[in-house]
């Protein structure tokens, strides 16, 4: 059974596995390699499925079970794959009380998915965040690191801010 990543997106390649490998190297017996590791393994493949876990797990010498609950703790880390585009709608406080759960509706709504979720073509991920530190631009949308502020959910924002990528 193949992992959720080679469903429709083949992230897994002997090319990212060599760069993984040469990163494994530098890594392996150093105090603190876990982190660097996780992140680079993300970073080549959109995702840390568990046959990356099983070779970072032998390669560094870490319980498989010590790397799950790494991944599982840190946001910035997934064992699905994510669209290339992450639709983050800020769900602190001010753009809570500004309509971000009618943006969020919205956006699934125009995707097709619910939050959380993956479009089909792993094109977009929307995903519901705390606050982004952007209190005086509420409600506030990222797409990757482009931040919109201030939209309105009458003004047909989300389904512009969509299609544009």
């Amino acid at each position: 059974m193949g992992c959720a990543c080679e469903t429709k997106r083949q992230v897994i390649t002997p090319e990212r596995m060599a760069k993984l490998d040469a990163f494994l190297t530098t890594c392996k017996g150093k105090p603190g390699g876990l982190m660097p590791v996780l992140n680079e393994s993300q970073k080549l493949f959109g995702c840390i499925p568990v046959e990356i876990q099983k070779k970072i797990s032998q390669e560094l010498k870490v319980p498989m079970a010590e790397i799950y609950g790494v991944i599982t703790f840190y946001n910035q880390f997934s064992i699905e794959p994510k669209g290339d585009y992450i639709i983050s709608v800020c769900m602190g406080t001010a753009c809570y009380v500004k309509d971000a759960q009618k943006l969020v509706e919205q956006a699934c709504e125009e995707l097709g998915i619910k939050p959380g979720g993956t479009t089909e073509d792993y094109k977009f991920t929307l995903v519901e965040t705390r606050c982004v530190g952007a209190c005086g631009l509420a409600p506030v949308v990222l797409v990757n690191e482009d931040v919109y502020g201030r939209l309105t959910v009458k003004g047909g924002e989300m389904k512009d801010i969509i299609s544009k990528y």
